[in-house]
């Protein structure tokens, strides 16, 4: 390895998260993850071979040592930011989806990720049943607090039959209008659903 090509590959999985468009999730690069860390473990061994060496005094392999560990060592910051970040952004979604996310989202996380995601919505839902005195609070409701209690909005797909808060049932159909409440068509608009009609 070279010594301009020393973390390339780790700092390249920072950029590609960088590179994703806010709101969207790249695939989780796990073949990118995989050389990273072969590349630490080689050059974890190499320093391991020449260790005892520059303990017998050759003090001229110090250098190379030095730089394979800052190499080691910025492989393992890139890591552990692009897997933070990539939390983050999950943490994100579930904020702006709820509790199920958009199958295109879902299919590019790895299955920890997935594993992750599921524990955090039951810790967030616990904590929002939690709260309040009437069964808990849902803290993913307006985001932005609302200017009216009921939006109009236009449906995009065929989605079938919604029951609202007092019992009634409506046809979502592509196309269709609807004055419903906010509060519990929110999570339709988030997922692309339902469009809001700004009057």
């Amino acid at each position: 390895t070279t010594v301009r090509m020393l973390a390339e590959k780790a700092l390249d999985l920072v950029r590609e998260l960088h590179r994703s468009l806010d709101g969207t999730m790249p695939p989780y690069n796990e073949d990118k993850i995989r050389q990273v860390l072969e590349e630490m473990q080689t050059l974890f061994d190499q320093n391991k071979d020449k260790a005892h060496f520059a303990a017998e005094g050759q003090t001229n392999l110090l250098s190379a040592i030095q730089l394979r560990h800052a190499a080691i060592r910025r492989n393992k910051r890139c890591l552990l930011a692009y897997l933070y970040n990539r939390l983050e952004q999950i943490k994100k979604m579930r904020w702006e989806f709820s509790s199920v996310l958009p199958s295109d989202i879902k299919y590019n996380m790895c299955e920890q990720e997935v594993q992750w995601f599921n524990k955090y919505n039951r810790l967030l839902a616990n904590y929002m049943r939690s709260l309040g005195e009437s069964g808990g609070l849902d803290l993913t409701q307006d985001m932005k607090p609302p200017k009216t209690l009921y939006v109009l909005v236009r449906c995009l797909v065929d989605h079938g039959e919604f029951e609202t808060q007092d019992g009634t049932t409506i046809l979502l159909k592509k196309n269709s209008q609807h004055y419903l409440m906010r509060a519990e068509c929110e999570h339709l608009i988030r997922q692309g659903i339902l469009e809001h009609i700004i009057q």
